[in-house]
């Protein structure tokens, strides 16, 4: 018998280190991410929340999902519920799914475990399907439980010799408070307290480290991704993002704009790993030592 996700079929991918679940038919989506051995889902589970749009409802179920930026209503929202195909490949999985009516854009994600370490790499791939060109961005969204801490690397030092230029940004979403308790704003590090609350926050900057993670339940989430900080990218210039309210936290990243012509495409791609971490506090003394430890900074 198939596993399932609140009565959504899901199939499942390990390689002894790692173990993850995707929907069978919806999406393509990633609904469950952990440590072999263990069921501590590091994903959030929000099979409850959704919006209307003039497409039908938009789910969004939690977990792992592929956009395409800047995000807009009712494009970004059209329905994943159904039509998504899994084609088995070595060491993972091909994730497609239908042409978007009313976009034309079909969204894949190609997953292949490390044999060696408790890592995936995720391939996100936007084909434009339609009759025009687009100009869009491919957006990998990551939804994850509470109670844990995202962590931002920042630039330091000069980007230029006498140090005139600026070297680096915080974008701003109308509805974020600079004096939200959850931010921890450091040279080195932003923090986000998932902490549960109902007015939401949502920052983004160019992370030119390449890496952003989760400490959550003894486990540390890292997601590592290629910066290209000199091309064009939406929100000011953002090419990683996260939003917490009272349900989930989300850690972003975004590629740079990409003009697509009909019968063309762009990925994006991300590398996650798991390690352990039960004893780290979720202080910004405890998280230094961590990366330091992994040779993070």
């Amino acid at each position: 018998m198939s596993p399932s996700f609140h009565g959504l079929r899901t199939c499942s991918l390990s390689n002894g280190r790692l173990y993850l679940e995707y929907l069978e038919e919806a999406g393509p989506r990633i609904v469950h991410l952990s440590l072999a051995g263990t069921d501590a889902n590091l994903m959030v589970e929000v099979p409850d929340l959704g919006m209307s749009t003039p497409y039908g409802k938009f789910n969004l179920y939690g977990g792992h999902r592929l956009w395409h930026a800047p995000e807009d209503m009712p494009r970004s929202y059209v329905p994943d519920d159904e039509g998504c195909s899994a084609e088995p490949i070595p060491d993972g999985v091909q994730l497609s799914g239908p042409v978007e009516g009313p976009t034309g854009i079909k969204k894949s994600i190609q997953l292949q475990m490390d044999p060696h370490r408790a890592a995936v790499t995720l391939t996100h791939r936007l084909e434009n399907c339609g009759l025009w060109s687009v100009k869009l961005a491919p957006w990998a969204l990551t939804q994850l439980r509470l109670g844990g801490v995202a962590v931002f690397p920042q630039t330091q030092g000069k980007l230029d010799g006498p140090g005139l230029l600026p070297n680096r940004n915080l974008v701003l979403w109308p509805y974020t408070r600079l004096a939200d308790p959850r931010l921890s704003l450091n040279d080195d590090l932003c923090l986000i307290h998932a902490d549960p609350d109902a007015h939401p926050v949502k920052i983004g900057y160019l992370n030119r480290a390449g890496w952003a993670a989760y400490l959550s339940g003894g486990v540390f989430f890292v997601k590592r991704w290629k910066p290209e900080p000199e091309a064009e990218h939406v929100d000011f210039g953002c090419n990683c993002e996260s939003y917490c309210n009272d349900r989930f936290i989300e850690v972003e990243t975004i590629g740079p704009f990409a003009p697509l012509a009909p019968g063309q495409s762009v990925t994006h791609v991300e590398e996650w790993e798991l390690h352990r971490a039960e004893s780290v506090p979720h202080t910004l003394t405890g998280i230094r030592e961590l990366i330091g430890q992994l040779g993070l900074i």
